[in-house]
């Protein structure tokens, strides 16, 4: 993700999205369900895996989600998939990926998620790297953590220039089902591991995409603009509005909107300017604040519930 353009791009994008119908497509016409807010804890004991290339992936086209799911009563993990070297400021290669990391385990606290995995994929060269090493990693992770739903992005959008973002999306759409299967990489089982496959799953993209799932992220966006300003060693939150308020400063100059201090002026900056995407979304829908979605439901059948309402003893 080009971080400089990010801002600007994001806003051209998203005032374009308003203009054609907020639906991220134009080519197809599909039915967008609004999933909003649930009281209580309908998703108790379900585990939610957020899988992204880099440490700002997921908080930027996610992160109300993830809480909203997380309050909802999922428990869940973040698997970062490269190695986060080839973006933000530090002294070397390897300060960056030491502050980046830093920033992840950040992240992931504060969206409430218990761990955050690191597979350490070299940034932005993963396409280098064979699918089916990746997917092996990841159907191990599913069946040891017994994941129900992933969230991350979507391998069949358009458009994306970003091999990690891809390569990410194809690894996680295929292993979904393959960690369901009894006859894929048996020796997981003779570790005591068993068939288990994500059933559910959120994909985001940067580009368009086939958009069917609204999420209502407005009574969390203040809990997601505190998880992006984790994000300092490469934003696009982090110390930006601490940044251009002391630039504004120095030309005798200030903008109301940052306020009197460096933590009103990132928390200001990350709302208004680097979140805007989900602000003009929101509007499209009725909403304060959204994220977009091509949403997959677990493929039930129905034969267990058949089964439990209509069997009859011998």
């Amino acid at each position: 993700m080009e971080r400089r353009h990010f801002i600007s791009g994001v806003l051209a994008a998203a005032q374009k999205e308003a203009q054609t119908g907020g639906t991220g497509s134009t080519s197809y016409s599909v039915d967008v369900a609004i999933e909003r807010k649930q009281a209580g804890k309908p998703h108790r004991g379900k585990v939610l895996a957020a899988i992204q290339p880099h440490c700002d992936d997921v908080p930027i086209f996610a992160g109300g989600t993830v809480l909203k799911l997380i309050d909802e009563g999922y428990t869940g993990v973040l698997i970062t998939m490269s190695n986060d070297s080839m973006a933000g400021t530090g002294s070397s290669i390897g300060d960056i990926v030491l502050k980046n990391e830093s920033d992840t385990r950040e992240v992931a606290r504060r969206l409430g998620l218990k761990d955050a995995y690191f597979l350490n994929y070299p940034n932005h060269n993963m396409d280098a790297w064979p699918v089916p090493e990746i997917r092996a990693r990841l159907i191990f992770l599913f069946r040891l953590l017994k994941v129900d739903t992933v969230l991350g992005y979507d391998p069949a959008a358009l458009y994306e220039e970003n091999p990690d973002h891809y390569v990410t999306a194809r690894a996680v759409e295929s292993a979904c089902w393959m960690a369901g299967s009894s006859w894929d990489y048996p020796e997981h089982f003779k570790a005591g591991l068993a068939p288990h496959g994500p059933r559910e799953k959120y994909y985001f993209a940067r580009g368009p995409q086939l958009v069917n799932r609204v999420v209502d992220v407005g009574p969390y966006i203040d809990q997601k603009v505190w998880v992006n300003m984790a994000n300092v060693t490469q934003g696009p939150a982090g110390n930006q509005g601490a940044g251009l308020r002391k630039a504004l400063a120095a030309k005798g100059r200030k903008l109301p909107l940052l306020g009197n201090d460096d933590e009103t002026a990132n928390r200001q900056f990350t709302k208004t300017f680097a979140l805007v995407r989900d602000h003009i979304r929101g509007q499209a829908h009725g909403l304060e604040y959204a994220e977009y979605f091509h949403y997959i439901p677990a493929d039930d059948s129905g034969v267990d519930e058949y089964v439990s309402k209509n069997s009859a003893p011998l």
